[in-house]
């Protein structure tokens, strides 16, 4: 911690979308020093060459072996799946102080015989994932405070489980007949998405893939167990918006007989009645992205259908935000005990 009682952090992948949310973010956090953004292109450039938002003179961007490691409170880390893991591996038991924030999937899956399946990566940090905590602070708060490592969840996984996670609990829906599906905008594929879909007018047109087993299923299969202690059966869709940013959720459920929309609604409220940034809209609400575009904040709306007991839950965020670098600055908040709205009004 520097002398002025501010964290010393770093940011390794700082020039990608979500490190340049990252680092637009932190830029005007009250209690961060930003010492270091570093990238393997662009050496020596000002972060300005990347996001002409960001207006504080921050430090150029550098290579990771010019880090005083000893210095810093916490590294984000916003890198392609398979490069933190190294990383952390290398640098954990070095400095015992140190705090790392993990915003791809390395470290979001217990089994890591899961991740190399899905990711088709083999685990480097096997021993690390035991000292690891996956965290949406409004699901995991209490617990952050014991880890080091902060798993951030994913973009589409934290549309879901902040809405579908309070109703199971309450044993109030039928956990075999859950349809998920999930429309992004093409920032949530990364600079290089042009390359993952190549699909014919991309920028025009929505796109549906991965059907089957997206790999970000077995993340929300986990978590939804992990919360409720119950097997969920649901299908999930993604798809792609030709739109930059934002993510809309719509979660198919039936309730048992004799709950109504009101009640699920209420129970949302009651759940997240602390919760800064969670937003339950008055119920048979429409919903889009466009109220959380550039926010950390997740709305969302229980409507009914014209089928008995059948509802829609409509949740909205803005991917790569509370998706990810809102979310990430969030953990930072909660880890070192600073109101967990700071930087983030």
């Amino acid at each position: 911690m520097s002398k002025d009682n501010k964290i010393n952090i770093a940011i390794i992948g700082a020039t990608g979308y979500t490190g340049l949310d990252l680092t637009f973010i932190l830029s005007k956090h009250p209690q961060v020093n930003i010492r270091y953004l570093c990238a393997t292109k662009k050496i020596g450039k000002n972060i300005i060459f990347f996001d002409k938002r960001i207006k504080k003179k921050l430090p150029r961007i550098s290579h990771i072996k010019n880090i005083i490691w000893k210095d810093l409170d916490v590294v984000f880390l916003s890198l392609p799946n398979g490069e933190a893991q190294k990383l952390i591996s290398k640098y954990y038991n070095r400095y015992n102080k140190l705090k790392f924030i993990d915003l791809s999937a390395d470290f979001r899956i217990i089994n890591p015989k899961i991740y190399e399946n899905n990711y088709n990566i083999k685990h480097k940090a096997k021993k690390l994932i035991k000292k690891t905590i996956y965290s949406i602070p409004e699901l995991d708060r209490k617990k952050i405070k014991n880890y080091r490592i902060i798993s951030n969840p994913g973009c589409y996984p934290t549309s879901i489980q902040i809405p579908l996670i309070p109703l199971i609990k309450k044993n109030i829906l039928d956990i075999k007949n859950v349809t998920i599906d999930s429309k992004s905008g093409y920032s949530g594929a990364g600079k290089n998405f042009e390359k993952k879909f190549t699909h014919k007018n991309l920028y025009f047109s929505t796109f549906g893939y991965s059907p089957n087993n997206h790999r970000h299923v077995c993340e929300i299969d986990q978590q939804l167990f992990k919360h409720t202690n119950k097997k969920i059966n649901f299908s999930f869709n993604p798809y792609l918006l030709p739109t930059f940013r934002g993510i809309l959720t719509s979660i198919y459920i039936h309730s048992k007989k004799g709950v109504s929309g009101k009640s699920l609604r209420n129970i949302l409220v009651k759940f997240y009645k602390k919760s800064k940034f969670i937003k339950i809209l008055k119920l048979n609400s429409e919903l889009g992205s466009g109220n959380v575009l550039n926010t950390n904040n997740c709305e969302i709306s229980i409507c009914k259908t014209r089928v008995k007991n059948k509802f829609i839950i409509f949740s909205a965020i803005d991917n790569l935000v509370k998706g990810a670098s809102g979310q990430a600055v969030q953990n930072m908040n909660v880890l070192f005990r600073f109101p967990e709205n700071l930087g983030l009004k």
